[in-house]
């Protein structure tokens, strides 16, 4: 089964709890949050009152994404607010064994990251101990940047791998995900897809949904 994730970075905050409720009501099984330091990437999002506020809102699967330097010092907290998953970067840790072990011993479910220039090739020792594989299809940072064509490659291998060594490990792929490759990012071994402008920018949220509901039923 795939998983669309609706990345709330490209929701409209006028309307935030209106737009929640319509993913949830579309099909959309998580929804993906990034949380940014202005450190480890150049922007500031939203941090733990965000996900405090909405948790009562919405049954989803809270996709937290950590990109941010120190992960470590707020697992607790983002469970605590409504964290289900928490993936964090493997750029930005320098013991990722211990982070995973945890994000698991506060209770939830952990995913790997990694930017488009480490090689896919650094999260191989982990996939026996992680949920999640995030594969940036993008620089992360900022939304709405267009998708890195070498990214295919990046998640044919990993797929390649994960089902060799029959790793229940999802992957995630997140960055310029849209209605014109969709179904090619999951023909190369994507599980789950985050997409924001693609859900809630121009046509409405249900709408755009509908679209990658279809890609999906498609590929099943």
């Amino acid at each position: 089964m795939y998983i669309l994730a609706p990345s709330l970075l490209a929701a409209d905050f006028n309307i935030l709890g209106q737009q929640i409720r319509e993913t949830e009501e579309s099909g959309a099984q998580y929804l993906h949050i990034d949380v940014m330091d202005g450190i480890f990437v150049p922007s500031i999002s939203f941090g733990m009152p965000l996900i405090a506020s909405i948790r009562d809102t919405s049954r989803q699967f809270f996709d937290v994404h950590l990109m941010i330097v120190n992960p470590e010092r707020y697992i607790k907290e983002f469970v605590e607010c409504g964290a289900d998953g928490i993936t964090f970067h493997l750029e930005a840790v320098g013991d990722a064994e211990k982070i995973i072990e945890e994000i698991h011993a506060a209770g939830v479910k952990v995913g790997i990251s990694i930017k488009p220039g480490t090689p896919i090739e650094k999260v191989y020792p982990y996939l026996n101990n992680v949920e999640t594989v995030l594969v940036m299809s993008v620089e992360p940072g900022f939304g709405g940047q267009p998708f890195i064509p070498e990214s295919y490659g990046r998640i044919r291998k990993l797929r390649d791998y994960i089902d060799e060594h029959h790793y229940p490990v999802k992957i995630e792929v997140d960055g310029g995900v849209g209605k014109k490759n969709v179904r090619e990012v999951i023909e190369a071994g994507a599980d789950i897809c985050v997409a924001g402008s693609a859900v809630f920018k121009k046509r409405s949220v249900s709408e755009n949904i509908a679209y990658f509901m279809d890609a999906f039923k498609e590929k099943e």
